[in-house]
């Protein structure tokens, strides 16, 4: 759960006992917990309605609806909403074909545009082309130098909807201050990179998070590779997490996994309780931007938080590392 502005290494071993040679076995994937708070910014492939006006508007004739995302207009890709507006003015109210992504289906919509009260050619549509905000880098792998964050996908908060992903960046950035999650108001890290640098590309904007490539080695220096843990291998009980909730400074933290869900789900497979005081007096438990915090248990990487429950902010889900790994894409 990031705060919004609107947060493989395989090896083979061979073992010898008396005249007789065991088999090649692959060694455990390890990767390297992190913790990190950056900023990320994302730009859309395309422009994405999130929402309609009221009324008989152009966008509402032509059947543009919310969720839609228009990728070109008269065979012209659309990279922004700036770029949207030129086009409109482009036209002076003349037909246009948007071509528009909804879902797996692509479609070929006709629309004339309409001037508004200051002159400008509307649709009768809000449109996002970008999102940035504040999360957690969950792992990194030195040998790819890939990383993954989040734990779930970037979504918008109109929509619902993954962001279409055109490019990204990972950002160095401070936590300056948090907000204190409470029963039915949950909290917030908040930073300010704008005026930071950037250290990595976004690739991938999944359900089990978003993943890249670190640019900047000595961003993520140090670290000490930990095994990938099974789902069989996470337990309830005892586990830790890494955030960074000041600064940055990353910390462990205590927490209890309280229930598995098991695999199937592919991004809710576990239930957390916060449980180190010095979590709880800082943030109240879980807050957003905290989404990504690794989670460790018995030496082993298990997985990451995602979510918080808003009518308990100690409360909060996680996904197992494998579910992550394998929408890295």
């Amino acid at each position: 759960m990031a705060a919004w502005l609107l947060a493989a290494v395989f090896s083979l071993s061979l073992c010898a006992q008396s005249a007789w040679a065991a088999p090649a076995a692959s060694a455990e994937r390890t990767v390297i917990p992190l913790g990190k708070a950056v900023g990320i910014k994302l730009f859309a492939a395309g422009v994405l309605v999130v929402g309609l006006a009221d009324g008989d508007t152009p966008a509402r004739t032509c059947g543009l609806r919310q969720g839609d995302i228009i990728t070109a207009m008269d065979g012209t890709a659309i990279d922004s909403t700036e770029q949207v507006q030129s086009l409109l003015a482009e036209a002076a109210g003349q037909e246009t074909t948007l071509t528009v992504r909804r879902g797996s289906s692509t479609l070929a919509l006709s629309a004339c545009a309409r001037p508004g009260a200051g002159g400008a050619w509307q649709l009768g549509a809000w449109i996002r082309d970008s999102m940035a905000g504040i999360g957690t880098l969950t792992y990194y792998d030195p040998t790819t130098g890939q990383y993954g964050a989040l734990g779930h996908g970037i979504t918008d908060v109109d929509t619902a909807q993954l962001m279409p992903l055109a490019s990204g960046s990972i950002m160095e950035t401070t936590v300056k201050a948090v907000k204190k999650g409470r029963k039915g108001d949950p909290g917030e890290l908040k930073g300010d990179f704008s005026v930071q640098r950037d250290v990595g590309t976004v690739t991938v904007n999944s359900d089990g998070g978003i993943f890249g490539t670190v640019a900047d080695g000595e961003f993520l220096s140090g670290g000490t590779p930990v095994p990938v843990a099974t789902a069989q291998q996470v337990k309830t009980g005892r586990a830790t997490i890494l955030a960074t909730i000041s600064g940055s400074d990353t910390a462990e933290y205590q927490v209890e996994i309280v229930r598995l869900y098991g695999a199937d789900e592919p991004t809710r497979n576990m239930l957390l309780r916060i449980t180190d005081p010095r979590l709880l007096s800082a943030t109240g438990g879980i807050v957003q931007g905290m989404s990504g915090s690794p989670i460790l248990q018995n030496g082993r990487i298990v997985g990451a938080v995602t979510h918080v429950l808003l009518n308990d902010p100690t409360r909060g889900y996680g996904i197992f590392i494998g579910n992550m790994l394998d929408m890295a894409g």
